[in-house]
């Protein structure tokens, strides 16, 4: 059985609230899934640009705290 690993894309909205999307990984496949609306999705390629993008249309979350 492979071994799972997570990790997270954060962006902040105009309002300063915190969005969080899930990054699961389980072989080649990647689960999607977000603390805010429950959205999720299973993706095998560019699995971070995804969450960004969902963040970006669902929340207008685009204010990246690492840059």
């Amino acid at each position: 059985m492979p071994s799972m690993t997570t990790s997270k894309v954060s962006r902040w909205d105009q309002h300063g609230r915190e969005h969080v999307v899930h990054v699961r990984k389980s072989g080649i496949q990647r689960q999607l899934s977000c603390d805010t609306c429950d959205w999720r999705r299973g993706v095998q390629f560019l699995p971070w640009l995804k969450a960004e993008e969902h963040l970006a249309e669902a929340h207008q979350a685009t204010v990246d705290p690492t840059a």
